[in-house]
């Protein structure tokens, strides 16, 4: 499972990606007469493309009302498409079926590599308490990431991962996958190697497992537990982190780099300024746990492409 996971890695584009060419079928029909590698689209319409962080059946749900707040700011349709995995958004964002994405840094890096994304904003949250898994009132620009146990696991150190089972997101989840990997490889033990690892769907049910007993231990961002509280009242009380990463930049919403930067900027502006609202803050809380958004920068992800060449050296 993990070999593959490596392979999915570097296919996906760790190592340099040469661009060959760019949807123009798509692009012009989206556009009109307007040419792919231009810098003036302007959408007639907005597609948003989101993968789900926990219960698949109800994001599109959650969605759908952040898009009607888009559409009252930008005076435009705005549609939500739901996609299993981020490399479907990057690759419908490359062939112009996507504007925006939803994209984590990874994934977002791997994008803006093909050519395919730039980045236009970054969420803000709130700062938690790795100890009580509790919101504090700062609001930043990044998270943490950590491998969750059970307090009888016996599991008491990295070394005690190896011949465990743990339950990973996608290979190119930061915090599913990325940074822990980079973590553990650090006190010797290999995530390809020296564990089994199984491919879980969602950050909610890498908790369960652990609860569940179905995997050792699971990657997770710090704290995914809150997705599953009312349902497991005593999650805080029976887990714990193993450990916890450095810190990881939010997630971003990255825009078509074709776009007409009036149009990133209005888009920009429109996400912010919903950020700021209360019931806007409401909907976009439930969807990826944002409490806000700021602009951003790609220079902010310098430390993505740092650890992607590190979670190159695991499994070699």
């Amino acid at each position: 499972m993990l070999k593959k996971f490596a392979a999915l890695f570097l296919a996906l584009g760790v190592v340099a990606i040469v661009m060959a060419g760019c949807g123009k079928g798509d692009d012009e029909a989206k556009n009109g007469d307007k040419k792919s590698d231009s810098k003036n689209y302007v959408p007639k319409e907005l597609t948003i493309g989101f993968v789900p962080s926990q219960n698949a059946e109800t994001l599109e749900a959650k969605a759908k009302p952040l898009a009607d707040l888009l559409e009252k700011e930008l005076d435009i349709p705005v549609k939500v498409q739901v996609t299993t995995d981020y490399n479907g958004v990057v690759e419908a964002m490359g062939s112009k079926q996507l504007d925006l994405g939803f994209l984590p840094p990874t994934d977002y890096v791997l994008a803006h590599e093909k050519g395919y994304a730039d980045v236009l904003l970054q969420a803000l949250r709130y700062a938690v308490d790795p100890e009580t898994g509790k919101n504090t009132d700062e609001l930043v620009d990044y998270y943490l990431s950590g491998i969750l146990v059970k307090n009888d696991s016996g599991i008491n150190s990295i070394k005690d991962l190896k011949g465990k089972t743990i339950g990973w997101q996608a290979p190119t989840s930061s915090a599913g996958y990325v940074w822990p990997a980079v973590e553990m490889k650090k006190d010797g033990v290999d995530a390809q190697k020296d564990v089994t690892g199984i491919q879980l769907q969602g950050h909610d049910k890498g908790v369960q497992g652990v609860l569940s007993g179905d995997v050792d231990a699971a990657a997770l961002f710090v704290d995914a537990r809150n997705i599953v509280e009312k349902e497991y009242p005593n999650v805080y009380k029976d887990t714990h982190y193993l450990f916890t990463t450095d810190k990881i930049p939010n997630d971003t919403i990255s825009v078509r780099p074709d776009m007409d930067q009036a149009w990133k900027d209005k888009i920009a502006d429109a996400f912010v300024k919903i950020g700021e609202d209360e019931k806007g803050k409401e909907i976009i809380q439930a969807i990826y746990s944002h409490v806000g958004y700021k602009k951003s920068d790609d220079s902010n992800f310098d430390v993505v492409r740092d650890y992607t060449k590190k979670i190159a050296e695991v499994g070699k």
